[in-house]
């Protein structure tokens, strides 16, 4: 299997640049990242012709202290709209694969509708993948996007062909459960994956998810791109890999 490195949870003691580096260095595939912003992104591009690693994902920014994204906040448009063409000027720099369009906490019809436009809004400005992600409700209470089938009926509304499901096997895990069935089932809505273990959010070789079973399904899906390890290092990166050797 192939590995990508959220570099938004591992080497976090690095720059960005250095971070891609140490990720090549490890064995992955690829990275991907956060919120690149205060990281020129010609340094970042320059760390990634270096290694030959590709960037397959970022954030549209996550607005002020204690926001989670913008995006489905009625009274928050302009900003929205401007933080989707920050994080599309920054993709077109670095050629991310996706941007993944954060929601922010809020609720409602008004919420919903705001979301899907500004959905429209991003997957019209960009031919490159736009990604929704539901947020557990223990880790983001209040978060507008909850649930693998609210995001599968918006990404359905918005109708268009770059708008996939970023399906993140913690997350789901610790709201839905059942993760090789809901892989399964969304398949076709999928864009990207991700994991770490249930429920502390570490390195997948401990907790409630089996990931021997959950990489043995997307194997079997016929899931060819990397999976994003964005799990939480006890410690240093360098001392959570041990379980890279059992998958790759």
């Amino acid at each position: 299997m192939k590995f990508s490195a959220n570099l938004g949870f591992l080497w976090t003691e690095l720059t960005l640049p250095d971070a891609i580096r140490a990720a090549k260095s490890a064995g992955f595939s690829a990275v991907e990242c956060h919120w690149p912003y205060d990281v020129s992104p010609k340094l970042v591009k320059a760390a990634l012709t270096e290694t030959g690693l590709s960037m397959l994902g970022l954030n549209t920014h996550r607005g002020e202290a204690g926001q989670n994204g913008l995006t489905a906040l009625p009274d928050r448009i302009a900003d929205a709209r401007a933080t989707i063409d920050q994080a599309i000027e920054y993709a077109d720099i670095i050629d991310a694969k996706a941007i993944h369009v954060m929601a922010g906490f809020s609720k409602g019809a008004e919420a919903h509708s705001t979301f899907v436009e500004n959905l429209r809004y991003a997957t019209s400005n960009t031919n490159r993948l736009i990604l929704i992600e539901p947020l557990n409700r223990h880790d983001a209470p209040g978060y507008f996007l909850q649930t693998t089938d609210q995001a599968r009926e918006i990404i359905s509304e918005v109708e268009t062909k770059n708008l996939k499901l970023m399906f993140d096997c913690y997350h789901v895990g610790r709201t839905e459960g059942d993760v090789t069935t809901r892989l399964n089932d969304l398949l076709p809505d999928i864009g990207h994956i991700q994991f770490a273990s249930v429920p502390d959010r570490g390195s997948p070789d401990h907790g409630e998810l089996n990931y021997d079973e959950v990489f043995s399904a997307i194997d079997k899906l016929g899931w060819e791109d990397p999976l994003g390890a964005e799990y939480k290092p006890v410690g240093l990166t360098s001392g959570s890999l041990n379980w890279m050797k059992t998958y790759m």
